[in-house]
Protein backbone atom coordinates (compact mmCIF):
# COMPACT_ATOMS: atom_id res chain seq x y z
CA UNK A 1 0.00 0.00 0.00
CA UNK A 2 1.29 3.46 -0.84
CA UNK A 3 2.34 5.79 1.97
CA UNK A 4 0.04 8.46 3.37
CA UNK A 5 1.10 12.12 3.31
CA UNK A 6 -0.99 14.68 5.17
CA UNK A 7 -2.37 17.37 2.81
CA UNK A 8 -1.22 20.15 5.13
CA UNK A 9 -1.64 23.06 2.71
CA UNK A 10 -5.24 22.03 1.94
CA UNK A 11 -5.99 21.57 5.62
CA UNK A 12 -4.58 24.95 6.63
CA UNK A 13 -6.45 26.71 3.84
CA UNK A 14 -9.72 25.10 4.93
CA UNK A 15 -9.13 25.80 8.62
CA UNK A 16 -8.38 29.47 8.13
CA UNK A 17 -10.36 30.48 5.03
CA UNK A 18 -13.43 28.24 5.23
CA UNK A 19 -13.85 27.32 8.91
CA UNK A 20 -12.71 30.74 10.17
CA UNK A 21 -9.95 29.69 12.56
CA UNK A 22 -8.78 33.29 12.80
CA UNK A 23 -12.17 34.45 14.08
CA UNK A 24 -12.18 31.61 16.61
CA UNK A 25 -8.80 32.77 17.87
CA UNK A 26 -10.34 36.19 18.54
CA UNK A 27 -12.65 34.65 21.16
CA UNK A 28 -11.25 34.73 24.73
CA UNK A 29 -11.50 30.94 25.13
CA UNK A 30 -9.20 30.34 22.15
CA UNK A 31 -6.94 33.38 22.32
CA UNK A 32 -3.85 31.16 22.48
CA UNK A 33 -4.72 29.38 19.19
CA UNK A 34 -2.33 31.46 17.11
CA UNK A 35 -1.58 30.67 13.46
CA UNK A 36 2.01 29.58 14.14
CA UNK A 37 0.89 27.17 16.85
CA UNK A 38 -1.78 25.73 14.55
CA UNK A 39 0.81 25.13 11.82
CA UNK A 40 3.21 23.44 14.23
CA UNK A 41 0.49 21.14 15.57
CA UNK A 42 -0.62 20.13 12.09
CA UNK A 43 2.94 19.50 10.96
CA UNK A 44 3.72 17.28 13.95
CA UNK A 45 0.42 15.45 13.59
CA UNK A 46 1.23 14.78 9.95
CA UNK A 47 4.58 13.28 10.91
CA UNK A 48 2.97 11.03 13.51
CA UNK A 49 0.32 9.88 11.05
CA UNK A 50 2.85 9.11 8.32
CA UNK A 51 5.70 7.70 10.42
CA UNK A 52 3.93 5.85 13.24
CA UNK A 53 0.32 5.04 12.34
CA UNK A 54 0.47 4.45 8.60
CA UNK A 55 3.15 1.71 8.71
CA UNK A 56 0.83 -0.32 11.00
CA UNK A 57 -2.23 -0.05 8.77
CA UNK A 58 -1.82 -2.90 6.30
CA UNK A 59 -0.27 -5.30 8.83
CA UNK A 60 -3.10 -4.48 11.24
CA UNK A 61 -5.60 -5.42 8.54
CA UNK A 62 -3.79 -8.69 7.81
CA UNK A 63 -3.29 -9.81 11.43
CA UNK A 64 -6.40 -8.25 12.94
CA UNK A 65 -7.42 -8.11 16.57
CA UNK A 66 -7.44 -11.50 18.33
CA UNK A 67 -9.35 -12.87 21.34
CA UNK A 68 -8.44 -15.83 23.53
CA UNK A 69 -10.23 -16.66 26.79
CA UNK A 70 -11.70 -13.18 26.94
CA UNK A 71 -8.34 -11.49 26.45
CA UNK A 72 -8.19 -9.22 23.38
CA UNK A 73 -4.88 -8.43 21.72
CA UNK A 74 -4.58 -5.67 19.15
CA UNK A 75 -2.24 -6.12 16.15
CA UNK A 76 1.52 -5.81 16.76
CA UNK A 77 2.60 -2.20 17.22
CA UNK A 78 -0.83 -0.80 18.14
CA UNK A 79 -0.24 -0.71 21.90
CA UNK A 80 3.15 1.00 21.53
CA UNK A 81 1.68 3.48 19.05
CA UNK A 82 -1.07 4.39 21.52
CA UNK A 83 1.49 5.04 24.25
CA UNK A 84 3.36 7.38 21.90
CA UNK A 85 0.05 8.96 20.90
CA UNK A 86 -0.84 9.65 24.53
CA UNK A 87 2.62 10.86 25.55
CA UNK A 88 2.61 13.36 22.68
CA UNK A 89 -0.59 14.92 24.04
CA UNK A 90 -2.83 14.10 21.08
CA UNK A 91 -5.66 12.80 23.29
CA UNK A 92 -6.43 16.10 25.02
CA UNK A 93 -6.26 18.93 22.46
CA UNK A 94 -9.81 20.31 22.74
CA UNK A 95 -10.53 19.58 26.40
CA UNK A 96 -10.44 22.08 29.24
CA UNK A 97 -7.12 22.76 30.94
CA UNK A 98 -8.84 22.21 34.30
CA UNK A 99 -9.10 18.50 33.43
CA UNK A 100 -5.67 18.13 31.88
CA UNK A 101 -6.62 19.31 28.39
CA UNK A 102 -5.17 22.03 26.17
CA UNK A 103 -8.30 24.16 25.57
CA UNK A 104 -7.76 24.38 21.81
CA UNK A 105 -10.61 24.57 19.28
CA UNK A 106 -12.22 21.24 18.48
CA UNK A 107 -11.93 22.01 14.77
CA UNK A 108 -8.16 21.68 15.20
CA UNK A 109 -8.67 18.29 16.82
CA UNK A 110 -10.87 17.37 13.84
CA UNK A 111 -8.02 18.27 11.49
CA UNK A 112 -5.56 16.08 13.39
CA UNK A 113 -8.11 13.26 13.48
CA UNK A 114 -8.41 13.47 9.70
CA UNK A 115 -4.75 12.49 9.54
CA UNK A 116 -5.07 9.69 12.13
CA UNK A 117 -8.02 8.13 10.30
CA UNK A 118 -6.50 8.49 6.85
CA UNK A 119 -3.27 6.86 8.04
CA UNK A 120 -4.88 4.03 10.05
CA UNK A 121 -8.63 4.05 10.60
CA UNK A 122 -8.69 0.85 12.68
CA UNK A 123 -6.28 2.33 15.23
CA UNK A 124 -7.99 5.71 15.23
CA UNK A 125 -11.34 4.33 16.35
CA UNK A 126 -9.93 3.97 19.87
CA UNK A 127 -9.14 7.69 20.40
CA UNK A 128 -12.36 8.58 18.55
CA UNK A 129 -14.51 6.72 21.10
CA UNK A 130 -12.37 7.96 23.98
CA UNK A 131 -12.91 11.52 22.81
CA UNK A 132 -16.70 11.10 22.80
CA UNK A 133 -16.76 9.47 26.23
CA UNK A 134 -14.50 12.20 27.60
CA UNK A 135 -16.82 14.85 26.18
CA UNK A 136 -19.75 13.36 28.12
CA UNK A 137 -17.78 13.29 31.36
CA UNK A 138 -16.57 16.86 30.89
CA UNK A 139 -20.14 18.07 30.41
CA UNK A 140 -22.15 15.76 32.67
CA UNK A 141 -19.75 13.93 34.97
CA UNK A 142 -19.53 14.60 38.70
CA UNK A 143 -16.44 16.25 40.18
CA UNK A 144 -15.19 12.84 41.37
CA UNK A 145 -15.82 11.25 37.95
CA UNK A 146 -13.89 14.05 36.29
CA UNK A 147 -10.98 13.87 38.70
CA UNK A 148 -10.64 10.08 38.81
CA UNK A 149 -11.72 9.02 35.31
CA UNK A 150 -11.70 11.98 32.91
CA UNK A 151 -8.24 13.17 33.88
CA UNK A 152 -6.74 9.73 33.20
CA UNK A 153 -8.66 9.34 29.95
CA UNK A 154 -7.26 12.66 28.73
CA UNK A 155 -3.77 11.60 29.78
CA UNK A 156 -4.15 8.48 27.65
CA UNK A 157 -3.78 6.18 30.67
CA UNK A 158 -7.34 4.87 30.26
CA UNK A 159 -9.70 4.80 27.26
CA UNK A 160 -13.47 5.13 26.92
CA UNK A 161 -16.20 3.34 24.97
CA UNK A 162 -19.86 3.79 24.06
CA UNK A 163 -22.29 0.93 24.82
CA UNK A 164 -25.71 1.35 23.20
CA UNK A 165 -26.59 -1.46 20.82
CA UNK A 166 -28.04 -4.81 21.90
CA UNK A 167 -29.04 -7.83 19.77
CA UNK A 168 -32.69 -6.75 19.79
CA UNK A 169 -32.06 -2.98 20.00
CA UNK A 170 -30.19 -1.31 17.19
CA UNK A 171 -31.54 2.10 16.21
CA UNK A 172 -34.55 1.51 18.48
CA UNK A 173 -32.89 2.34 21.79
CA UNK A 174 -36.24 2.14 23.55
CA UNK A 175 -35.93 -1.66 23.26
CA UNK A 176 -32.80 -1.79 25.43
CA UNK A 177 -32.99 -4.49 28.12
CA UNK A 178 -29.73 -3.98 30.02
CA UNK A 179 -30.83 -3.06 33.53
CA UNK A 180 -29.50 -1.33 36.62
CA UNK A 181 -30.09 -1.95 40.31
CA UNK A 182 -29.29 0.60 43.02
CA UNK A 183 -26.71 -0.45 45.59
CA UNK A 184 -25.97 2.51 47.84
CA UNK A 185 -23.59 4.89 46.04
CA UNK A 186 -23.47 2.77 42.89
CA UNK A 187 -25.57 0.52 40.65
CA UNK A 188 -25.23 -3.08 39.49
CA UNK A 189 -25.47 -3.43 35.72
CA UNK A 190 -26.57 -6.64 33.97
CA UNK A 191 -27.06 -7.24 30.26
CA UNK A 192 -25.32 -7.69 26.94
CA UNK A 193 -24.10 -5.11 24.42
CA UNK A 194 -22.90 -5.70 20.87
CA UNK A 195 -20.73 -3.80 18.35
CA UNK A 196 -18.63 -2.22 21.11
CA UNK A 197 -15.58 -0.70 19.47
CA UNK A 198 -12.44 -1.30 21.56
CA UNK A 199 -14.64 -2.77 24.30
CA UNK A 200 -11.63 -4.84 25.32
CA UNK A 201 -7.98 -4.32 24.30
CA UNK A 202 -4.37 -4.24 25.49
CA UNK A 203 -3.42 -0.64 24.70
CA UNK A 204 -3.92 0.84 28.19
CA UNK A 205 -4.46 -0.12 31.83
CA UNK A 206 -8.21 0.48 32.17
CA UNK A 207 -11.28 0.83 29.94
CA UNK A 208 -14.17 3.09 30.95
CA UNK A 209 -17.47 1.94 29.47
CA UNK A 210 -20.36 4.38 29.13
CA UNK A 211 -23.36 2.05 29.25
CA UNK A 212 -26.95 2.91 28.43
CA UNK A 213 -29.20 0.84 30.69
CA UNK A 214 -32.72 0.83 32.02
CA UNK A 215 -33.32 2.77 35.24
CA UNK A 216 -34.58 0.78 38.23
CA UNK A 217 -37.92 2.63 38.42
CA UNK A 218 -37.94 4.34 35.03
CA UNK A 219 -40.85 4.48 32.59
CA UNK A 220 -40.87 2.11 29.60
CA UNK A 221 -39.18 2.98 26.34
CA UNK A 222 -36.30 5.40 25.84
CA UNK A 223 -37.48 7.74 28.63
CA UNK A 224 -36.55 5.10 31.21
CA UNK A 225 -32.88 4.87 30.24
CA UNK A 226 -29.94 6.18 32.24
CA UNK A 227 -26.23 6.46 31.48
CA UNK A 228 -23.66 4.70 33.65
CA UNK A 229 -19.89 4.76 33.95
CA UNK A 230 -18.75 1.12 34.22
CA UNK A 231 -14.96 0.63 34.50
CA UNK A 232 -13.14 -2.56 33.56
CA UNK A 233 -11.20 -2.20 36.81
CA UNK A 234 -12.75 -0.40 39.76
CA UNK A 235 -10.79 2.66 40.80
CA UNK A 236 -9.62 3.42 44.32
CA UNK A 237 -10.16 6.97 45.68
CA UNK A 238 -6.62 7.92 44.65
CA UNK A 239 -7.19 6.66 41.10
CA UNK A 240 -5.16 3.50 41.45
CA UNK A 241 -6.65 0.30 40.08
CA UNK A 242 -8.72 -1.93 42.30
CA UNK A 243 -10.45 -5.24 41.58
CA UNK A 244 -11.68 -6.42 38.19
CA UNK A 245 -15.30 -5.48 37.54
CA UNK A 246 -17.98 -8.01 36.57
CA UNK A 247 -17.78 -7.53 32.81
CA UNK A 248 -16.06 -9.29 29.95
CA UNK A 249 -15.69 -9.48 26.20
CA UNK A 250 -17.53 -12.59 25.03
CA UNK A 251 -16.26 -12.43 21.47
CA UNK A 252 -15.08 -10.08 18.74
CA UNK A 253 -16.76 -9.75 15.37
CA UNK A 254 -15.28 -11.09 12.13
CA UNK A 255 -15.78 -7.99 10.01
CA UNK A 256 -15.44 -7.00 6.34
CA UNK A 257 -12.92 -4.29 7.23
CA UNK A 258 -11.27 -2.34 10.09
CA UNK A 259 -9.79 -5.67 11.18
CA UNK A 260 -7.33 -4.08 13.59
CA UNK A 261 -10.17 -2.59 15.64
CA UNK A 262 -11.75 -5.10 18.07
CA UNK A 263 -15.55 -4.89 17.81
CA UNK A 264 -16.71 -6.68 20.94
CA UNK A 265 -19.75 -8.43 22.31
CA UNK A 266 -19.74 -7.32 25.96
CA UNK A 267 -21.41 -9.11 28.86
CA UNK A 268 -22.17 -7.24 32.09
CA UNK A 269 -23.07 -8.91 35.37
CA UNK A 270 -22.46 -12.61 34.76
CA UNK A 271 -21.56 -12.95 38.44
CA UNK A 272 -24.05 -10.69 40.15
CA UNK A 273 -23.69 -7.33 38.47
CA UNK A 274 -21.04 -4.94 37.16
CA UNK A 275 -20.50 -1.90 39.36
CA UNK A 276 -21.60 1.27 37.58
CA UNK A 277 -21.90 4.93 38.53
CA UNK A 278 -24.73 7.17 37.33
CA UNK A 279 -23.71 9.97 34.95
CA UNK A 280 -26.02 12.94 35.36
CA UNK A 281 -29.60 12.22 36.39
CA UNK A 282 -31.65 9.05 36.22
CA UNK A 283 -33.89 8.70 33.14
CA UNK A 284 -31.74 11.24 31.27
CA UNK A 285 -29.60 8.63 29.57
CA UNK A 286 -30.62 9.39 26.00
CA UNK A 287 -30.08 13.11 26.51
CA UNK A 288 -26.63 12.53 28.00
CA UNK A 289 -25.64 9.88 25.48
CA UNK A 290 -26.58 12.23 22.64
CA UNK A 291 -23.54 14.32 23.58
CA UNK A 292 -21.37 11.35 22.67
CA UNK A 293 -23.53 10.33 19.70
CA UNK A 294 -23.40 13.78 18.09
CA UNK A 295 -19.67 13.89 18.62
CA UNK A 296 -19.34 10.44 17.05
CA UNK A 297 -21.56 11.36 14.09
CA UNK A 298 -19.37 14.32 13.24
CA UNK A 299 -16.27 12.19 13.63
CA UNK A 300 -17.65 9.40 11.46
CA UNK A 301 -18.32 12.02 8.79
CA UNK A 302 -14.70 13.00 9.24
CA UNK A 303 -13.72 9.36 8.70
CA UNK A 304 -15.55 9.49 5.36
CA UNK A 305 -13.38 12.45 4.40
CA UNK A 306 -10.20 10.80 5.69
CA UNK A 307 -10.66 7.48 3.91
CA UNK A 308 -11.57 9.34 0.71
CA UNK A 309 -8.39 11.39 0.83
CA UNK A 310 -6.33 8.27 1.44
CA UNK A 311 -7.98 6.62 -1.57
CA UNK A 312 -7.38 9.71 -3.71
CA UNK A 313 -3.69 9.87 -2.80
CA UNK A 314 -3.26 6.20 -3.67
CA UNK A 315 -5.14 6.57 -6.96
CA UNK A 316 -3.19 9.66 -8.01
CA UNK A 317 0.15 8.03 -7.30
CA UNK A 318 -0.77 4.84 -9.12
CA UNK A 319 -2.03 6.85 -12.11
CA UNK A 320 1.32 8.64 -12.34
CA UNK A 321 3.30 5.40 -12.10
CA UNK A 322 1.25 3.03 -14.24
CA UNK A 323 2.18 3.16 -17.96
CA UNK A 324 -0.56 1.74 -20.15
CA UNK A 325 -1.87 2.59 -23.64
CA UNK A 326 -2.05 5.82 -25.62
CA UNK A 327 -3.59 8.99 -24.26
CA UNK A 328 -6.00 9.25 -27.21
CA UNK A 329 -6.60 7.18 -30.32
CA UNK A 330 -3.86 7.78 -32.87
CA UNK A 331 -1.28 9.26 -30.50
CA UNK A 332 2.18 7.71 -30.40
CA UNK A 333 3.69 5.71 -27.54
CA UNK A 334 2.44 4.49 -24.19
CA UNK A 335 1.88 6.97 -21.40
CA UNK A 336 1.16 6.99 -17.68
CA UNK A 337 -2.56 6.45 -17.27
CA UNK A 338 -2.94 9.88 -15.66
CA UNK A 339 -2.77 11.16 -19.24
CA UNK A 340 -6.00 9.33 -20.12
CA UNK A 341 -9.01 11.69 -20.04
CA UNK A 342 -11.26 9.30 -18.12
CA UNK A 343 -8.63 8.73 -15.45
CA UNK A 344 -8.31 12.50 -15.15
CA UNK A 345 -12.10 12.67 -14.75
CA UNK A 346 -12.03 10.12 -11.93
CA UNK A 347 -9.21 11.90 -10.12
CA UNK A 348 -10.89 15.31 -10.45
CA UNK A 349 -14.13 13.80 -9.21
CA UNK A 350 -12.35 12.43 -6.15
CA UNK A 351 -10.38 15.60 -5.49
CA UNK A 352 -13.26 18.05 -5.86
CA UNK A 353 -15.60 16.08 -3.62
CA UNK A 354 -12.91 15.69 -0.97
CA UNK A 355 -12.40 19.45 -0.84
CA UNK A 356 -16.16 19.95 -0.47
CA UNK A 357 -16.29 17.32 2.29
CA UNK A 358 -13.38 18.90 4.14
CA UNK A 359 -15.05 22.30 4.02
CA UNK A 360 -18.35 20.95 5.37
CA UNK A 361 -16.66 18.96 8.15
CA UNK A 362 -14.38 21.73 9.38
CA UNK A 363 -17.19 24.28 9.21
CA UNK A 364 -19.49 22.08 11.32
CA UNK A 365 -16.76 21.64 13.95
CA UNK A 366 -15.98 25.37 13.96
CA UNK A 367 -19.65 26.20 14.46
CA UNK A 368 -19.66 23.94 17.52
CA UNK A 369 -16.63 25.85 18.79
CA UNK A 370 -18.46 29.13 18.28
CA UNK A 371 -21.53 27.81 20.05
CA UNK A 372 -19.39 26.86 23.06
CA UNK A 373 -17.10 29.90 23.12
CA UNK A 374 -19.17 32.88 21.94
CA UNK A 375 -19.90 35.38 24.69
CA UNK A 376 -22.92 36.74 22.81
CA UNK A 377 -25.92 34.46 23.43
CA UNK A 378 -27.59 35.20 20.09
CA UNK A 379 -24.47 34.42 18.09
CA UNK A 380 -23.88 31.27 20.14
CA UNK A 381 -27.44 30.06 19.46
CA UNK A 382 -27.09 30.74 15.73
CA UNK A 383 -23.83 28.78 15.63
CA UNK A 384 -25.43 25.87 17.48
CA UNK A 385 -28.37 25.80 15.05
CA UNK A 386 -26.02 25.78 12.08
CA UNK A 387 -23.87 23.01 13.57
CA UNK A 388 -26.94 20.88 14.25
CA UNK A 389 -28.09 21.36 10.65
CA UNK A 390 -24.67 20.41 9.28
CA UNK A 391 -23.91 17.33 11.39
CA UNK A 392 -26.36 14.88 9.71
CA UNK A 393 -25.24 16.20 6.33
CA UNK A 394 -21.57 15.71 7.20
CA UNK A 395 -22.19 12.23 8.55
CA UNK A 396 -24.24 10.89 5.64
CA UNK A 397 -22.94 12.89 2.68
CA UNK A 398 -19.30 12.34 3.59
CA UNK A 399 -19.60 8.64 4.30
CA UNK A 400 -21.54 7.91 1.11
CA UNK A 401 -18.91 9.82 -0.84
CA UNK A 402 -16.15 8.03 1.07
CA UNK A 403 -17.39 4.65 -0.14
CA UNK A 404 -17.79 5.92 -3.71
CA UNK A 405 -14.32 7.46 -3.76
CA UNK A 406 -12.76 4.30 -2.29
CA UNK A 407 -14.50 2.36 -5.05
CA UNK A 408 -13.17 4.80 -7.66
CA UNK A 409 -9.68 4.14 -6.33
CA UNK A 410 -10.16 0.45 -7.10
CA UNK A 411 -11.33 1.43 -10.60
CA UNK A 412 -8.29 3.63 -11.25
CA UNK A 413 -6.09 0.66 -10.35
CA UNK A 414 -7.96 -1.53 -12.83
CA UNK A 415 -7.38 -5.24 -12.29
CA UNK A 416 -4.70 -4.51 -9.70
CA UNK A 417 -7.33 -2.77 -7.59
CA UNK A 418 -8.96 -6.16 -7.03
CA UNK A 419 -5.69 -7.59 -5.71
CA UNK A 420 -5.34 -7.20 -1.94
CA UNK A 421 -1.60 -6.49 -2.12
CA UNK A 422 -2.19 -2.99 -3.51
CA UNK A 423 -4.21 -1.96 -0.45
CA UNK A 424 -7.02 -0.45 -2.54
CA UNK A 425 -9.32 -3.22 -1.38
CA UNK A 426 -8.58 -2.55 2.28
CA UNK A 427 -9.49 1.12 1.93
CA UNK A 428 -12.77 0.15 0.29
CA UNK A 429 -13.54 -2.50 2.93
CA UNK A 430 -12.71 -0.11 5.77
CA UNK A 431 -14.90 2.60 4.25
CA UNK A 432 -17.97 0.41 3.90
CA UNK A 433 -18.91 0.54 7.59
CA UNK A 434 -19.10 4.34 7.61
CA UNK A 435 -22.62 4.79 6.15
CA UNK A 436 -23.88 2.20 8.65
CA UNK A 437 -22.54 2.88 12.13
CA UNK A 438 -23.48 5.78 14.40
CA UNK A 439 -26.89 5.59 12.75
CA UNK A 440 -27.44 4.35 9.22
CA UNK A 441 -27.48 7.21 6.73
CA UNK A 442 -31.22 6.93 6.20
CA UNK A 443 -31.63 7.79 9.89
CA UNK A 444 -29.63 10.96 9.40
CA UNK A 445 -31.74 11.92 6.41
CA UNK A 446 -34.81 11.58 8.64
CA UNK A 447 -33.04 13.58 11.35
CA UNK A 448 -32.31 16.34 8.85
CA UNK A 449 -35.90 16.71 7.65
CA UNK A 450 -37.59 15.97 10.97
CA UNK A 451 -35.51 17.42 13.79
CA UNK A 452 -33.75 20.13 11.82
CA UNK A 453 -35.93 21.37 8.93
CA UNK A 454 -39.39 20.74 10.38
CA UNK A 455 -38.45 21.90 13.88
CA UNK A 456 -37.67 25.48 12.86
CA UNK A 457 -39.60 25.58 9.59
CA UNK A 458 -36.34 25.59 7.63
CA UNK A 459 -35.00 28.75 9.30
CA UNK A 460 -31.45 27.46 9.86
CA UNK A 461 -31.33 26.13 6.30
CA UNK A 462 -32.61 29.45 4.96
CA UNK A 463 -29.88 31.25 6.90
CA UNK A 464 -27.07 29.18 5.42
CA UNK A 465 -28.59 29.40 1.92
CA UNK A 466 -28.60 33.19 2.31
CA UNK A 467 -24.89 33.14 3.10
CA UNK A 468 -24.29 31.02 0.01
CA UNK A 469 -26.25 33.50 -2.14
CA UNK A 470 -23.95 36.26 -0.93
CA UNK A 471 -21.08 34.23 -2.40
CA UNK A 472 -22.90 34.08 -5.73
CA UNK A 473 -23.23 37.88 -5.67
CA UNK A 474 -19.52 38.24 -4.92
CA UNK A 475 -18.56 36.03 -7.89
CA UNK A 476 -21.10 37.22 -10.46
CA UNK A 477 -19.54 39.25 -13.23
CA UNK A 478 -16.00 38.03 -12.56
CA UNK A 479 -13.60 38.40 -15.47
CA UNK A 480 -12.41 34.82 -14.83
CA UNK A 481 -14.74 32.55 -16.80
CA UNK A 482 -14.34 29.82 -14.18
CA UNK A 483 -15.61 32.03 -11.38
CA UNK A 484 -18.54 33.20 -13.49
CA UNK A 485 -19.48 29.57 -14.22
CA UNK A 486 -19.23 28.68 -10.54
CA UNK A 487 -21.58 31.54 -9.65
CA UNK A 488 -24.10 30.49 -12.28
CA UNK A 489 -24.12 26.81 -11.26
CA UNK A 490 -24.25 27.61 -7.55
CA UNK A 491 -27.16 30.00 -8.04
CA UNK A 492 -29.23 27.33 -9.81
CA UNK A 493 -28.39 24.77 -7.11
CA UNK A 494 -29.43 27.20 -4.36
CA UNK A 495 -32.76 27.81 -6.09
CA UNK A 496 -33.42 24.07 -6.10
CA UNK A 497 -32.31 23.62 -2.48
CA UNK A 498 -34.52 26.47 -1.34
CA UNK A 499 -37.51 25.06 -3.22
CA UNK A 500 -37.03 21.60 -1.70
CA UNK A 501 -36.43 22.98 1.80
CA UNK A 502 -39.75 24.85 1.69
CA UNK A 503 -41.48 21.70 0.40
CA UNK A 504 -39.96 19.51 3.11
CA UNK A 505 -40.90 21.97 5.88
CA UNK A 506 -44.50 22.04 4.67
CA UNK A 507 -44.89 18.36 3.81
CA UNK A 508 -43.46 17.13 7.11
CA UNK A 509 -46.52 18.68 8.79
CA UNK A 510 -48.99 17.23 6.28
CA UNK A 511 -47.55 13.85 5.25
CA UNK A 512 -44.29 12.90 7.02
CA UNK A 513 -44.09 9.55 5.24
CA UNK A 514 -44.12 11.26 1.84
CA UNK A 515 -41.43 13.71 2.92
CA UNK A 516 -39.33 10.85 4.32
CA UNK A 517 -39.43 9.05 0.96
CA UNK A 518 -37.20 11.69 -0.61
CA UNK A 519 -35.15 12.51 2.48
CA UNK A 520 -31.94 10.75 1.36
CA UNK A 521 -31.96 12.67 -1.91
CA UNK A 522 -32.68 15.91 -0.06
CA UNK A 523 -29.69 15.31 2.23
CA UNK A 524 -27.45 14.65 -0.75
CA UNK A 525 -28.79 17.82 -2.40
CA UNK A 526 -27.85 19.86 0.65
CA UNK A 527 -24.40 18.22 0.83
CA UNK A 528 -23.63 18.97 -2.81
CA UNK A 529 -25.04 22.51 -2.67
CA UNK A 530 -23.35 23.56 0.56
CA UNK A 531 -20.12 21.84 -0.45
CA UNK A 532 -20.29 23.77 -3.73
CA UNK A 533 -20.81 27.00 -1.77
CA UNK A 534 -17.66 26.41 0.29
CA UNK A 535 -15.64 25.56 -2.82
CA UNK A 536 -16.94 28.77 -4.41
CA UNK A 537 -15.86 30.72 -1.35
CA UNK A 538 -12.42 29.15 -1.54
CA UNK A 539 -12.19 30.00 -5.25
CA UNK A 540 -13.02 33.65 -4.58
CA UNK A 541 -10.41 33.84 -1.82
CA UNK A 542 -7.85 32.14 -4.07
CA UNK A 543 -8.57 34.61 -6.89
CA UNK A 544 -8.04 37.53 -4.52
CA UNK A 545 -4.78 35.99 -3.27
CA UNK A 546 -3.48 35.63 -6.82
CA UNK A 547 -4.35 39.25 -7.52
CA UNK A 548 -2.50 40.26 -4.35
CA UNK A 549 0.61 38.42 -5.48
CA UNK A 550 1.88 37.07 -2.14
CA UNK A 551 0.84 33.43 -2.46
CA UNK A 552 1.56 30.08 -4.07
CA UNK A 553 -0.07 30.87 -7.41
CA UNK A 554 -0.23 27.26 -8.57
CA UNK A 555 -1.97 26.18 -5.34
CA UNK A 556 -4.50 29.00 -5.54
CA UNK A 557 -5.16 28.39 -9.21
CA UNK A 558 -5.80 24.72 -8.42
CA UNK A 559 -8.42 25.82 -5.90
CA UNK A 560 -10.30 27.69 -8.61
CA UNK A 561 -10.02 24.86 -11.13
CA UNK A 562 -11.23 22.28 -8.62
CA UNK A 563 -14.21 24.43 -7.65
CA UNK A 564 -15.01 24.89 -11.34
CA UNK A 565 -14.98 21.13 -11.89
CA UNK A 566 -17.30 20.57 -8.93
CA UNK A 567 -19.67 23.25 -10.21
CA UNK A 568 -19.79 21.73 -13.69
CA UNK A 569 -20.05 18.07 -12.68
CA UNK A 570 -21.87 18.12 -9.33
CA UNK A 571 -23.76 21.37 -8.79
CA UNK A 572 -25.38 20.84 -12.18
CA UNK A 573 -27.03 17.67 -10.80
CA UNK A 574 -28.82 19.51 -8.00
CA UNK A 575 -31.78 20.99 -9.95
CA UNK A 576 -32.67 17.47 -11.19
CA UNK A 577 -32.84 16.27 -7.57
CA UNK A 578 -36.00 18.31 -7.02
CA UNK A 579 -37.94 15.63 -8.90
CA UNK A 580 -37.21 12.65 -6.59
CA UNK A 581 -37.55 14.90 -3.53
CA UNK A 582 -40.86 16.56 -4.42
CA UNK A 583 -42.47 14.21 -6.92
CA UNK A 584 -40.85 10.81 -6.38
CA UNK A 585 -42.26 9.86 -2.98
CA UNK A 586 -45.46 8.31 -4.30
CA UNK A 587 -43.48 5.83 -6.41
CA UNK A 588 -41.36 4.88 -3.39
CA UNK A 589 -44.50 3.96 -1.45
CA UNK A 590 -46.62 2.56 -4.29
CA UNK A 591 -46.01 -1.19 -3.93
CA UNK A 592 -47.53 -3.19 -1.09
CA UNK A 593 -44.89 -4.71 1.18
CA UNK A 594 -45.68 -8.26 0.05
CA UNK A 595 -44.90 -7.32 -3.58
CA UNK A 596 -41.18 -7.04 -2.79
Amino acid sequence: MSAYTAPLAEMEFTLHQIAGMDTLASLPKFAHAEADLISQILEEAGKFASNVLNPLDQSGDTVGAQIENGVVRTPPGFADAYQQFAEAGWVSLQFDEAHGGQSLPSVLQVATAEMWNAANMAFSLCPLLNQGASDVLERKGSADQQEIYLRRMLAGEWTGTMNLTEPQAGTDLGSIRTKSERQGDHYLITGQKIYITYGEHDMCANIIHLVLARSPDGPPGSKGLSLFLVPKFLANPDGSLGQRNDLRAVSIENKIGIHGSPTCVMSYGDNGGAVGYLIGEENKGIENMFIMMNNARLMVGLQGLAVADRAYQQAAQYAKDRVQGRAVEGSAGSVAIIQHPDVRRMLMDMRSQIEAMRGLTYLAAAELDRANAETDAERAAAAQARAELLIPIVKAYNTDRGVEIASTNVQVHGGMGFIEDTGAGQIYRDARILPIYEGANGIHALDLIGRKIARDGGAAAADIIADARAEVDALTGSSDARLARIADRLSAALDAAEQCTDWVATTMKQDPRLAASGSATYLKMMGVTLGGWLLAKGARIADAAIAGGACDVDFMNDKITTADYFAQHHLTQVPAMTIPVIEGGAAVLALDAERF
